[in-house]
């Protein structure tokens, strides 16, 4: 099952391993591609994924993590990333952009921007708190960005709502003390969520996954009853997975870290709302791997810093376990 061909919507994946989301803080201030960022994800494409998420790229300058993020908040940032995907392709795989907005995590702002005018810790700088002005500015971002990574040849998309992000901030309670129609109920935190993806349909019926934090790790936070039903509306609006982690909102990381440690987030919300999902976290051997998958207590799994140390663990993995080899089913015959 590991290595099977599969479907979701209308993307056909060689494989259900998908490299995960991780920034490398590679590019310059324009939010470019540069030739690294080229060899770190086809190295990975030629090593058997069946999909790549990139890094977290930013729908403004104001959303980067660091000002060496990647973006995607101009026209002019189309060609390197439709150089990417394209040269991806080549190695039949495929690659979706995890599109995001660091929101008051932003290092490379002095004012960053938030729903509350709460710092995420002593590093960081006061956010001011947006208006709903600036609310729905940020939502074209996003809305607008989609739109670049479908001339950008991306095969799907994921909006990252994870980690203590913007929309993560939005979704907690712990970081959104709004009293407005973006704050305070259940419903009022969603909105800005389910508001983009609502009206990313009216012009895209691609792959859509989010990416949630199942738990902040905080008493007055997100928790995973919040994950279970904002879940269940995403299901509603068509939403194709849910790409689990947990935490990154708080300094507060409760966790025991161990091998596949949120693998039982993403079961319990697969179980419960009957929607795909995916596992990320120390997933790094195929016996884990196969398991995972095997006993249905997720969709796909997501490979992050293994894929860093040995970009070929899926073939190298189908050779040893399988006795498959895929490496000749990774290229495209050119000549």
């Amino acid at each position: 099952m590991l290595f099977e061909k599969t479907k979701i919507r209308n993307l056909e994946l060689k494989n259900r391993v998908i490299m995960a989301p991780m920034c490398i803080y590679s590019a310059k201030a324009d939010g470019k591609v540069t030739p690294f960022h080229i060899e770190h994800y086809v190295t990975r494409a030629v090593g058997g994924v069946g999909l790549i998420l990139s890094e977290a790229i930013a729908v403004s300058p104001e959303g980067r993590i660091s000002d060496k993020d990647l973006g995607i908040w101009n026209d002019e940032q189309i060609a390197g990333l439709k150089n990417l995907t394209d040269r991806v392709h080549q190695y039949n795989c495929k690659i979706g952009i995890q599109i995001a907005h660091a929101g008051r995590k932003c290092e490379c702002s002095d004012e960053p921007l938030a729903p509350s005018k709460l710092r995420f810790s002593d590093d960081y700088n006061m956010p001011k708190e947006i208006s709903i002005k600036e609310i729905k500015l940020i939502k074209q971002e996003f809305l607008d960005a989609i739109k670049r990574s479908v001339l950008a040849g991306f095969d799907m998309i994921e909006l990252h709502g994870a980690h203590g992000y913007f929309i993560n901030q939005m979704l907690s309670p712990f970081t959104n003390k709004r009293e407005d129609e973006y704050g305070g109920s259940f419903e009022n935190r969603n909105r800005f969520l389910l508001e983009v993806i609502k009206e990313a349909r009216e012009f895209y019926d691609g792959v859509i996954f989010v990416r949630l934090s199942a738990v902040d790790y905080e008493d007055t936070g997100f928790s995973m009853e919040d994950c279970i039903n904002l879940s269940k509306e995403l299901k509603k609006l068509d939403v194709d997975l849910i790409d689990v982690s947990t935490g990154g909102n708080s300094v507060n990381y409760t966790a025991k870290i161990y091998p596949g440690y949120q693998i039982q987030y993403a079961k319990t919300i697969k179980e419960k709302v009957n929607i795909p999902t995916s596992a990320v976290g120390m997933i790094d051997t195929y016996e884990l791997a196969k398991h995972t998958l095997n006993q249905g207590d997720v969709d796909f799994v997501l490979l992050g810093r293994e894929l860093l140390r040995n970009p070929y663990w899926v073939v190298n993995n189908a050779k040893k376990y399988e006795n498959l080899d895929l490496m000749n089913q990774s290229y495209t015959r050119a000549y």
